[in-house]
Order: structure tokens, then sequence, then C-alpha cells
């Protein structure tokens, strides 16, 4: 079956822009590679910004949810997690992802990345209007695991293990080759998901060295 038009400029967004970020892909460059004219980005789309937001949203709408609904069940079952149990929390719904596109979990990561570390303030706008509760609803998750923290604190260890999951996952073929090359491993996807989460979780649940007293930051995508 043939693809629609707008499937096929979502599809080829979505490479470019893992692979060349946001800034960096012209309207362009997207519609040579998904063979549309520039009319079709405009029809479908509106905007570069809007298409930006609906590449997103092909995973957003799978993932925040199940987030969400494994946020509340392990709640209703520790309703005082344990931090890595929060984090494991994420394992399911990133797999899932795999099921919106072949390979999935990594591109949406990497796309997340992007967003992240490039200046997409209306990309941060999208997620909070559209899944601001259930971003919070995480946070709080965490924070009961860890209630020692400030909130300024629990800012800056969300933000830092955002960080080491996206660069992790972004270079996650390469960690697989060297894992085979060096020390015989086969790692998957899901196995380098698994063997990040303590890791995370430790340092997210780590001692505080540092009193912040800012006011209530807030999980953003910059």
């Amino acid at each position: 079956m043939a693809m629609d038009t707008k499937t096929q400029i979502l599809n080829a967004a979505e490479q470019l822009f893992a692979e060349h970020g946001f800034g960096d892909t012209s309207l362009r460059a997207i519609t040579t590679e998904a063979k549309v004219n520039l009319a079709s980005v405009n029809y479908h789309f509106g905007s570069k910004k809007q298409l930006i937001q609906e590449v997103l949203q092909r995973y957003l709408k799978v993932f925040m949810p199940q987030v969400d609904q494994q946020v509340k069940a392990l709640l209703a079952e520790h309703p005082q997690p344990s931090v890595e149990q929060v984090f494991t929390s994420l394992v399911k719904p990133l797999l899932l992802l795999n099921q919106v596109r072949p390979d999935g979990t990594a591109l949406f990561v990497r796309l997340l990345g992007r967003g992240y570390s490039e200046s997409q303030g209306h990309l941060r706008k999208y997620i909070t209007f559209h899944y601001g509760q259930m971003l919070k609803n995480f946070v709080d998750a965490v924070h009961l695991a860890v209630p020692e923290l400030s909130k300024a604190e629990l800012f800056w260890r969300l933000h830092f293990a955002i960080g080491t999951f996206v660069f992790t996952m972004a270079s996650s073929k390469a960690l697989s080759e060297i894992a085979l090359a060096d020390y015989q491993q086969q790692v998957t996807v899901e196995g380098i998901i698994h063997r990040l989460m303590p890791y995370i979780s430790a340092g997210v649940g780590a001692k505080a060295h540092v009193s912040m007293n800012q006011s209530n930051p807030v999980l953003e995508i910059a």
C-alpha cells in the first residue's frame, strides 16, 4: 500500500531531525528526502514548528499515557517507591515505541535530545500544554522516592538524568559495537536501558551535599 504524503514527510523529517538537528534541517532537505514539494509541507503542517511538534507527537501520544499508567500502578502498590522503581516504570513505555516506528525507542530519545539541547521553546510549550499533568505526576513520584531533596535539587538531578539518558541512547549503536568487539557482549537497546536505569536512579537518589533554595523549578524540555 502506498504511503500517504503526510506520512512520507513525517518519516523524512524524523530521520533528518534526528541526524542533523531541528535547526540545521531545512524544509528543502525534508521535501527532497520525502520526494514531495514545499506546498505539501505547508498544506499538511503549516510551518516547520508544527512539523517538529507532529514528529514528536507520534511518540509522545504513546509514551506519555503509558508512563502515567505505569506510575499510577506503581504508586497504588508502593505509596513510597524507590527511585529505581520510578525510573524502571519508563522501560515498558520506551520499548513500546519500537512499535510506532522501526528503532522507535532510539529515534525518540535522539529527537528528545535535540529538543533538549537546541533552543526549541515552542516544543517545551507544546509538551507542557498536552502532557504537563502527566509530566508532573512522574516528577512527583520521583519526589516521593527522595522527599529529602528540595524541588530545586530535584530539578537539577532530573536534568542530569535526561542528559545521561539522551547521550547514552544517541550512542547506543556505537556502544553495542564496542561491547561486542572488546567484551564479547551482545547488547540490545533494551539491554542498554536496563543497565542505565540503576545508574540514573543512584545519581538521582544520592545524598544531597548542597542546599538549594530556588523556588520551584519545573522540569523542562529547553
